[in-house]
């Protein structure tokens, strides 16, 4: 692959503002505070083992999880930075119950952020590769301040998407709706440099990430599916399991090796009966980044880029990956068996 090492992320969100009539400049200068936010956090989860920001704060966040230092870090680092930014209505965040309305004397903009602050930190202590999930909509009413109809929007009204990967370098994927481009940040410089333009997922994969833990719990046509993956027939490859239990590290392996992730639904907790991923802050926007790809995602029974969300926490059964394995475990939903 031929790296365009040279050109920085802000440049080519220039570009990409140009080739798009909708696209304008409050909407990169969005991208850009969202991209400093990033940096900051990085800096953090870099050094997390010398300061004591590892471990717990005693609180639980609305999912009923307990919430860690470095997530609480990491969502008040993007709600102070974005909410002066100028160019906001409203922020919604996976650890906050409520939307996350602006203070009166801010200026407010046309643009809706959704945040999962700090996806994967059940393995911040393990040293595991987390990750910043980000989500934008563009204001869809004429309210002054905003409506709950600008945030519950279908994820094919997104204008752009994307990822912060922290490990053993910090990376950037998004997409405004014109293909999937990667960054990497060299920390010499203190940029995000395009590493991978025009990322593409394979058509089919040899890699299936789920749980495997969940077994018991699934539903009869994940089993079938996961079983016809891993049995051995003439021409068809063996797959195998990887599973790191961080959506951000999962999801970007399987886009750039291809084949499937999935997080269905499960009878183990009838309260949860849509699955643990939110459709706002997780499956939408990787759903958007998927499929810019070439890509998939889906409930099992619907595609994910058109579930109408109905509250802000909203659950959803996740499958998604290349085209060949989404299709196939769409097939296995509706009874057509290979």
């Amino acid at each position: 692959m031929t790296h365009n090492i040279g050109i920085n992320v802000t440049q080519h969100l220039l570009s990409q503002q140009a080739r798009h009539g909708q696209a304008t400049g409050a909407f990169t200068r969005l991208l850009n505070e969202l991209i400093f936010s990033a940096k900051i956090i990085a800096r953090e989860v870099n050094k997390a083992g010398l300061l004591d920001i590892l471990g717990f704060t005693g609180e639980r966040n609305v999912q009923g999880e307990r919430v860690r230092k470095l997530d609480e870090f990491a969502h008040d680092v993007i709600v102070h930075r974005m909410q002066n930014s100028g160019h906001l209505a409203v922020m919604g965040s996976e650890e906050d119950a409520d939307p996350i309305e602006l203070a009166d004397n801010v200026q407010k903009g046309d643009y809706v952020l959704l945040f999962d602050p700090l996806d994967g930190s059940s393995n911040i202590d393990a040293n595991v590769n987390i990750g910043t999930i980000f989500s934008i909509l563009r204001k869809k009413s004429d309210a002054v301040d905003y409506q709950m109809s600008d945030i519950l929007q279908p994820g094919c009204e997104q204008v752009a998407a994307g990822y912060f990967l922290y490990g053993t370098s910090t990376m950037m994927v998004y997409t405004t709706g014109n293909g999937v481009s990667g960054f990497t940040l060299d920390p010499s410089v203190g940029e995000f440099l395009l590493s991978h333009p025009d990322i593409k997922i394979p058509e089919r994969g040899k890699i299936f990430s789920a749980n495997m833990g969940y077994w018991d719990y699934w539903h009869q046509p994940v089993k079938d599916y996961i079983d016809y993956l891993r049995k051995p027939e003439p021409g068809k490859p063996v797959y195998s399991c990887r599973y790191i239990g961080s959506l951000v590290a999962d999801f970007h392996r399987t886009l750039l090796y291809g084949g499937v992730f999935l997080y269905p639904a499960d009878k183990k907790d009838p309260k949860k009966p849509h699955g643990k991923l939110r459709l706002l802050y997780e499956c939408s926007p990787m759903a958007f980044i998927c499929e810019q790809a070439g890509g998939a995602a889906t409930t099992g029974s619907q595609r994910i880029l058109e579930v109408i969300p109905e509250e802000l926490h909203q659950r959803v059964p996740f499958i998604v990956g290349s085209p060949y394995e989404v299709e196939l475990a769409q097939k296995f939903y509706d009874g057509q068996l290979p």
